[in-house]
């Protein structure tokens, strides 16, 4: 799709948002790597300082968590994406007592994907920086976020 098709506005709110049986959110990401694998991308968090890969929240008109997950890449990074493959479903990795009352645990789908084009405006340029990191920049950066450790983890990213 060329970039021009593509919407330069993100999505905000929940009021699409999709939920599993006991209740989480159900949240789509991506790994995005460097055409040799030795790189990953990151992007900055927009509520905490630091980095984090990107995500979102799989919405009820998004056929796949697939399909959600290339749109978080193109909105938070501003990355054209293809999926590699599915690196599974990781729980938040948080306690009862982190959660804020009336907010739901997530349940991430991560996806390991390539980037065939990195876009110089993308929607949410403005809010967040993104950098390309070797595996241990990005395992030090993304260690205080268990389940985005992970999912690196389970990427072929090159160590």
């Amino acid at each position: 799709m060329a970039q021009s098709s593509r919407p330069m506005e993100s999505r905000t709110g929940r009021n699409k948002q999709r939920y599993g049986s006991q209740g989480e959110r159900l949240v789509a990401g991506v790994v995005p790597l460097s055409f040799d694998r030795t790189k990953v991308l990151v992007i900055q968090s927009t509520r905490k300082n630091g980095w984090v890969l990107p995500k979102g929240g799989w919405e009820t008109d998004e056929n796949t968590a697939q399909e959600a997950a290339c749109r978080e890449a193109w909105e938070e990074a501003g990355v054209i994406c293809r999926i590699q493959r599915d690196l599974g479903s990781i729980y938040e990795a948080v306690t009862p007592e982190q959660i804020p009352t009336q907010a739901s645990k997530n349940l991430y789908q991560f996806f390991e994907v390539s980037v065939d084009t990195e876009e110089a405006q993308w929607p949410e340029m403005y809010k967040r920086a993104r950098q390309w990191m070797t595996y241990a920049e990005a395992a030090q950066v993304l260690a205080g976020r268990p389940e985005l450790y992970e999912a690196l983890n389970r990427s072929s990213i090159i160590r």
